[in-house]
C-alpha cells in the first residue's frame, strides 16, 4: 500500500486549538456550536480547512490556523480568529476558554455535534467515544520528505512527558480531583487507536503497518489513527497530538516553539547523517504515565536500564540545547515560556492551587476563562 507523503518545503506550522463554550453565570458549557458557527460564516464555512470548525461536542469550537511560517505568524492567525469568536460570544453571555477537561461538568450532559464521521464514531466505539469530553491542542510541522517522517517520529516519541508535563490541565473530572496531572490522556487514550506512536522502521513499515490495520477492519481510513505524535500525509507535517488543551495564547506559542525547534533539529540531524534517537517502547509507555500522574515533578526514564532525572532538570536542558534553533526559527521568545511554566506552574497546579487557598471549582472555571482573555497564564 503506498501512502503519498505531500512532502513540505520547510519546516511550516499549524496549529489546532479546541475550545470549550462556557456560561459566564452559571460555568456549565454550552451546547451552542452550532449557533455560533452559523453567527461566523466567513471563517466557519467554505471549501478546504476553515478557521473555526466543529469538534465531537456541541460544546466545542476549534479554532485552525492556515499554513504559517513561524509562531508569531500562527499567533497571530489564532489571536484573530479568536477575537472575532469572543465578539460572538459576548452578547450571548458567554465566553471561551480552554483546559484539557471541563472542571465541573458531566459528558453525560453534552449534546453531539451534527456531523456525520462523528456519529459514527459514536456507533463504532460507544461508550470510549460518548465520554471524551476532553480537549487538546495539536501542533503539525512540516518535514521536507517521507523518508524523514518516521525517524522524526520515533525521536518525538522521547518527549511525549515534555508535551503533556508543561501542558497538563485537567486535573479535574466532573467536579473530583483525580490526583493526576491530565485526566484527559487517560480518557482520550482509551480508544484503541490512540496512545505512543508505535516505533517503526522507516515509511514502508508505516505503509505495512496501516495496510494491516485496514484489511483487519481495525481502522477505515489513516484519519483513524489517533497517535500522540503521527504523520500526516495529506498535510506533509507530523502532527504533535500529546498537548492537552492549552489555556493562554502565550503557552500555546510556547508548544508551537517547541514542536518546530525539535523537528528542524532532527531535520538536521539527518541531513549531517546523525541517526536520531529511538528510545525503547515500554520507556515512552512509562514516562508518558508518569506525566500523566505527576506532571512536572515526574522523574523520567533516559535510557533502557532505568536510569532517571527530574523532567524539570531535563526541560531546563532541553530549552538550553534548542536556543540556537529557535533564534534561527524566530521563536526563542516563545520557547521561553518553558522556563516561566516551570517559575510559575502548569495549569494543573494553577487550578489547584485555587481550590488549594479555599476557591471552589466555579473559580476555577473563572480563572480559565480569564486566562483565555488575557492571553497570559495568571490572566495578568
Amino acid at each position: 500500500m503506498a501512502i503519498d507523503f505531500n512532502a513540505s518545503d520547510r519546516t511550516t506550522l499549524g496549529v489546532e486549538w479546541e475550545l470549550q463554550l462556557v456560561d459566564v453565570r452559571t460555568r456549565h458549557l454550552r451546547q451552542e456550536a452550532q449557533q455560533v458557527l452559523a453567527d461566523l460564516p466567513d471563517l466557519s464555512r467554505g471549501p478546504g480547512r476553515p478557521p473555526l470548525r466543529h469538534e465531537l461536542m456541541q460544546c466545542t469550537v476549534e479554532v485552525v490556523t492556515g499554513v504559517c511560517e513561524t509562531v508569531e505568524e500562527a499567533m497571530a492567525d489564532l489571536q484573530g480568529s479568536a477575537d472575532r469568536l469572543r465578539a460572538v460570544l459576548e452578547p450571548r453571555k458567554a465566553a471561551a476558554m480552554c483546559a484539557g477537561t471541563h472542571p465541573v461538568d458531566d459528558w453525560r450532559d453534552q449534546t453531539l455535534a451534527p456531523v456525520q464521521r462523528y456519529g459514527e464514531l459514536i456507533e463504532q466505539m460507544q461508550w470510549l467515544a460518548r465520554r471524551i469530553l476532553t480537549f487538546g491542542v495539536h501542533v503539525h510541522v512540516g518535514v521536507r520528505s517521507k523518508e524523514k517522517a518516521v525517524p522524526i517520529v520515533n525521536a518525538l516519541a522521547g518527549y511525549l512527558p515534555h508535551f503533556l508535563a508543561l501542558t497538563a490541565s485537567s486535573p479535574y473530572w466532573s467536579g473530583h480531583d483525580t490526583g493526576l496531572a491530565s485526566s484527559r490522556s487517560i480518557v482520550f487514550g482509551a480508544l484503541p487507536t490512540s496512545g505512543p506512536p508505535p516505533l517503526l522502521d522507516d515509511w514502508t513499515a508505516f505503509e505495512e503497518y496501516m495496510e494491516t490495520l485496514l484489511r483487519a477492519g481495525t481502522i477505515a481510513s489513516i484519519k483513524e489513527v489517533w497517535w500522540d505524535v503521527r504523520p500526516h500525509p495529506d498535510y506533509g507535517t507530523i502532527e504533535i497530538r500529546m498537548f492537552d488543551g492549552i489555556p493562554t495564547l502565550r503557552e500555546v506559542g510556547m508548544a508551537a516553539a517547541l514542536s518546530q525547534s525539535l523537528v528542524r533539529l532532527f531535520d538536521q540531524q539527518i541531513d549531517r547523517g546523525y541517526g536520531l534517537p529511538r528510545p525503547p517502547a515500554w520507556v515512552v509507555t512509562d514516562n508518558k504515565w508518569r506525566a500523566t500522574r505527576y506532571g512536572l515533578d515526574a522523574r523520567v526514564i533516559t535510557d533502557g536500564r532505568g536510569s532517571t532525572v527530574p523532567l524539570r532538570d531535563d526541560l531546563y536542558e532541553l530549552v538550553r540545547e534548542l536556543g540556537p534553533v529557535a533564534a534561527r526559527l524566530g521563536c526563542a521568545e516563545e520557547l521561553d515560556a518553558v522556563s516561566e511554566v516551570l517559575d510559575k506552574g502548569a495549569s494543573y497546579e494553577r487550578q489547584r492551587a485555587i481550590v488549594r487557598e479555599g476557591g471552589t471549582l466555579n473559580d476555577v472555571v473563572d480563572a480559565l476563562a480569564e486566562e483565555f482573555r488575557t492571553g497570559t497564564p495568571g490572566g495578568g
